[in-house]
């Protein structure tokens, strides 16, 4: 790559912003979240060492002002993404620094208003209606032929209103894992799921047929491939523009209520339960009791750490319907509409991170097929479980990311957990939803 200088400041290499740990006094260097050893230790050129990303403060979140580039990441892919600023800075002449946000969304939106926000952030691509509308981030320069390295559904969620917001760098979604010792075969429909799951647990050899989050709440995420399964159900239609569109809300269709329906039955026969949900979902698969459990990435390491022998799965087809399609999430790079030095952040969005190496890294980081095609057919070469989560996930639609998304997740999750705990007929209880998350979206 070219060298271009941004700025007469001296290369020494990525750094990171100490900060005051919130509600006390004292400073932090750690974070909770482990990360690869020695990806942020190399030296720069001039003998300045890269220091390790830090914390920052949750109480008054800022960008380092030491620096002419920052950019914010959670913990997790910060070393990662370290390694590539420090290697952009000594390039192009600059002082690059990456600092972890524990709440990246909320923390960029809050430190952008006072002038404190960094100049990139790391996020995700459902982000992107609300923080065009409250402008915060700029469009992103990308020609076609660097659209075209990437996959096409890694693509589509970096578009808002027909304009790209953001380079990506990984996709996700769920699917089904399920323990191969009780279920050597993957079903084909929920039915023949329910059958095997029942059949051992009957025999005494699993506790309960099906593992998903449910939760006291309900969990929209979960809930949507059953309504997705059936024909015009779904959260919203699309607009002419090919964005979901606000005035447009399906959570009611007749679509939505035969999924509705499924969820319904499902709670009858004991197969979801609302006792289930995010702490102790990994914790129940993970005793290899049970057979089947619908979930994504993140659910892979602690079942191998258990012992449990798995293999990954296509969400299975709805009786009446079609195969349930999960929404597929991206995670990408943002530039800051007030970037101290927006050609810079540019550069690094648009010639960086489409980077076979960074593409890999990230990878490493977060173990989610990466959005860069010749990234993603090197992993899947080698990685079953990569390959099986892409082809989980390839047919599902982006999450919405228009901001009348947030008016849904809360009242449709709670239908859900309604009428999966039978406190609530489907029909109605849609209805409800419907009625009230357009009542949401009108007040703004």
């Amino acid at each position: 790559m070219h060298k271009r200088a941004f700025g007469p400041v001296a290369v020494v290499g990525a750094s990171a912003l100490l900060m005051t740990a919130c509600g006390g006094g004292g400073a932090t260097t750690t974070s909770s979240s482990t990360t690869p050893a020695g990806s942020a230790s190399a030296s720069s050129s001039a003998g300045a060492t890269a220091a390790a990303p830090t914390t920052m403060s949750t109480k008054d979140a800022a960008r380092d002002a030491n620096a002419d580039l920052v950019i914010w990441s959670d913990a997790d892919r910060a070393p990662a993404v370290t390694k590539y600023a420090q290697a952009f800075g000594e390039e192009n002449g600059v002082k690059v620094a990456v600092q972890i946000a524990t709440d990246t969304r909320q923390q960029f939106k809050d430190a952008t208003k006072v002038g404190k926000g960094p100049d990139i952030v790391v996020g995700a691509h459902d982000w992107a209606g609300e923080l065009v509308q409250n402008g915060t981030v700029s469009p992103i320069q990308l020609d076609q032929a660097t659209q075209d390295k990437f996959l096409p559904q890694a693509m589509a969620g970096t578009k808002f209103n027909n304009q790209i917001y953001g380079v990506p760098y990984a996709i996700e979604n769920i699917g089904l894992l399920r323990n191969t010792a009780l279920a050597p075969d993957a079903p084909k429909t929920m039915d023949e799921l329910v059958a095997k799951g029942q059949e051992l647990v009957k025999a005494g050899k699993a506790t309960q047929p099906l593992i998903q989050f449910v939760g006291k709440k309900g969990n929209a995420y979960y809930s949507y491939p059953y309504l997705s399964a059936f024909e015009g159900g779904g959260i919203f239609a699309k607009g002419a523009n090919g964005d979901y569109d606000p005035k447009q809300v399906l959570v009611n269709s007749a679509g939505s209520v035969k999924g509705g329906e499924v969820l319904a039955k499902l709670g009858q026969q004991k197969v979801l339960s609302t006792n289930v949900d995010d702490t102790n979902m990994d914790q129940l698969f993970d005793t290899g009791k049970v057979p089947f459990m619908i979930t994504g990435p993140w659910s892979v390491a602690p079942a191998k750490k258990a012992g449990v022998k798995y293999a990954i799965s296509n969400l299975p087809s709805l009786e009446g319907g079609s195969a349930m399609k999960p929404f597929s999430g991206v995670q990408m790079f943002y530039v800051s509409a007030k970037a101290k030095n927006a050609q810079m952040a540019q550069e690094f969005v648009t010639n960086y991170v489409p980077r076979k190496d960074l593409q890999l890294a990230l990878f490493e980081a977060g173990q989610r097929p990466p959005a860069l095609k010749e990234a993603y057919d090197e992993v899947a070469a080698s990685n079953p479980d990569i390959k099986a989560w892409f082809e989980a996930g390839k047919d599902g639609a982006p999450m919405p990311n228009i901001p009348a998304m947030n008016a849904v997740w809360e009242p449709f999750g709670l239908a859900t957990a309604d009428i999966i705990s039978g406190k609530a007929q489907p029909k109605a209880r849609l209805d409800a939803a419907a009625k009230e998350i357009t009542t949401n979206i009108a007040k703004g």
